[in-house]
């Protein structure tokens, strides 16, 4: 990213970039690739009717594995990596609040999600509990109550959840490039707001 000259009009290009040469990267040991994991969240937001700032959270909300300076994860890692405060740091410039905070908040959200959802946990995949022991696992009661504060923590949530869905292997989705004139709406209006 450094020397990169990123605003309003060269971010979504950016991204695409991104996803075309590391989308194919294996995801966390999971039966999908890093960009269909993503695709996958889009999709499922999609489909629950949600608003074009919520696709974009789902669909971005793991960019921060390609842009973190800790690298991407590995089933043996033994410390966080902290995707999640990357992926927003790299949008934070171009996009709406909310869609941020989903970005940093979603691995937030699986730790508010199993200490107040007895039955989240369970839909955990290996690597979802495996990464859960490194980001601190269920959040305690003032951790939750913090979580609570956010004003976007709903959304977060919602993008959690499509995020725990994505991961099914042959799904079929759109392709990142049929979410361009989306993504490109959404730092447009961001860019122009009053």
């Amino acid at each position: 990213m450094i020397g990169q000259d990123l605003n309003a009009d060269t971010i979504v290009e950016f991204i695409a970039d991104i996803f075309e040469r590391r989308g194919a990267e294996s995801y966390l040991g999971e039966p999908v690739t890093m960009s269909q994991h993503m695709l996958q969240g889009a999709w499922l937001a999609e489909q629950d009717g949600a608003p074009d700032v919520l696709v974009a959270a789902a669909l971005l909300h793991d960019i921060g594995h390609y842009t973190s300076e800790f690298g991407t994860y590995s089933p043996e890692d033994v410390e966080d990596k902290h995707h999640d405060e990357a992926g927003g740091e790299v949008l934070a410039p171009f996009f709406p609040p909310v869609v941020v905070d989903c970005v940093r908040l979603h691995v937030a959200a699986k730790r508010y999600l199993c200490a107040t959802d007895p039955t989240y946990f369970s839909r955990l995949s290996p690597a979802s509990v495996h990464t859960l022991s490194l980001q601190g696992g269920p959040m305690c009661a003032d951790e939750v109550a913090a979580f609570r504060e956010n004003p976007f923590h709903e959304e977060a949530v919602r993008v959690r959840i499509w995020d725990e869905g994505g991961k099914v292997a042959n799904m079929r989705t759109r392709a990142f490039r049929d979410y361009v004139p989306l993504l490109q709406r959404v730092v447009h209006d961001f860019a122009n707001r009053p």
